[in-house]
């Protein structure tokens, strides 16, 4: 009798095992969800590998050989156009304009005298001339002894920062020495490189009364507070990685940004009649994305899949679906091609509000 009681139980148990694996599958068939996919036009965000650069950013060298005699500004100083930053002694170039200056006067006195002696006939007007000409030399050649002197002074040409020194006080400077650099902050140019396909649809999108606007993602992960406005777009393509360069400018009022950083342009692109997808929708095979796609007898066939763009949660495919089709939205680990569901369906504009990408 107790060998009959275990048998029993035994086979009690198993119907029980067999009933809560159908149970279990019935479920997991009525939990399957599917949705379309939706065919609308949307915009989609891309990110650009971008340069930072001042709109004016220029490198301060000596135009006179000498000895740096002052230093009136400190590294990193804003400076103002004409302010005085570099002095290089001047000494030499004094007593060149006071040589100079001499040289003036007596060949003045000198054409004086010609002039009265002209004026009574006494030399000839060729004389005359010639005494002209030395004296036309003469100040020309004081113009440019006070030129050289004027250029023992380095002045900046416009408004900004003053970068790192290049060479210290006393340093002996020949014509030409790097001394330093000079940024206008004020406002910044943005570069980054725009595959051929996405500027013919920014040419198609934006007129000269429409300029496209950016947003700069810094280094730090966040975002610029202020857009930028694409202005210019470089000639050609670059043969060899068939992008174009964009200059965006970006105002720096706060002056935040600095010339040689790096960031990502963020851009927004319009997408005319884009057919979007959930990602969770998808699985990847050896670097290709595929979906299950539901016919009318409720079979799931795997069909491999073009990613165009990707958005938050959502893809926008290029190739492999039309809106009109199905596919399974959760539950694509637990069916394999050809199986026969059980599903429930939710329209796409219910599904995609509510998408988070998860991990089954």
């Amino acid at each position: 009798m107790k060998k009959t009681f275990i048998y029993v139980g035994a086979c009690v148990l198993l119907l029980n095992v067999g009933c809560n694996n159908h149970k279990e599958e019935a479920e997991e068939k009525i939990k399957l969800l599917v949705t379309s996919p939706l065919k609308t036009d949307t915009n989609i965000t891309r990110e650009y590998v971008c340069q930072i650069h001042s709109i004016q950013h220029i490198e301060l060298r000596a135009l006179e050989k000498g000895y740096l005699e002052k230093i009136y500004v400190d590294e990193g100083q804003l400076v103002k156009k004409g302010q005085l930053l570099f002095q290089i002694m001047p000494l030499i170039y004094n007593a060149e304009v006071q040589k100079a200056q001499a040289e003036v006067s007596f060949v003045d006195i000198e054409y004086q005298n010609t002039k009265q002696l002209s004026d009574k006939n006494v030399v000839s007007p060729n004389e005359l001339a010639l005494a002209k000409a030395k004296l036309d030399k003469a100040k020309a050649e004081l113009s440019l002894a006070q030129a050289h002197l004027q250029f023992t002074q380095i002045k900046a040409p416009f408004d900004g920062y003053v970068d790192l020194f290049k060479v210290r006080l006393g340093s002996l400077i020949n014509e030409g020495d790097l001394l330093t650099t000079l940024s206008d902050n004020s406002q910044m140019w943005v570069y980054f490189n725009v595959p051929e396909a996405e500027y013919l649809n920014y040419k198609a999108n934006v007129t000269a009364e429409n300029l496209l606007k950016v947003q700069l993602l810094m280094a730090n992960n966040q975002m610029f507070d202020q857009p930028g406005v694409v202005k210019t777009i470089e000639a050609d393509f670059n043969n060899e990685t068939g992008n174009i360069a964009f200059r965006a400018t970006f105002p720096n009022n706060k002056r935040l940004l600095k010339h040689g950083e790096t960031g990502n342009i963020e851009m927004t692109v319009p997408l005319n009649n884009a057919i979007l997808i959930p990602q969770k929708a998808t699985y990847e095979v050896l670097e290709k994305k595929y979906v299950f796609v539901v016919d009318k007898q409720n079979i799931v066939h795997s069909r491999e899949i073009t990613i165009a763009s990707e958005m938050p949660d959502l893809y926008v495919v290029k190739d492999g679906l039309n809106e009109n089709e199905r596919i399974l939205l959760e539950g694509i680990r637990k069916v394999k091609d050809n199986d026969k569901i059980e599903y429930e369906y939710e329209s796409p504009q219910t599904v995609l509000p509510k998408l988070r990408v998860y991990v089954e």
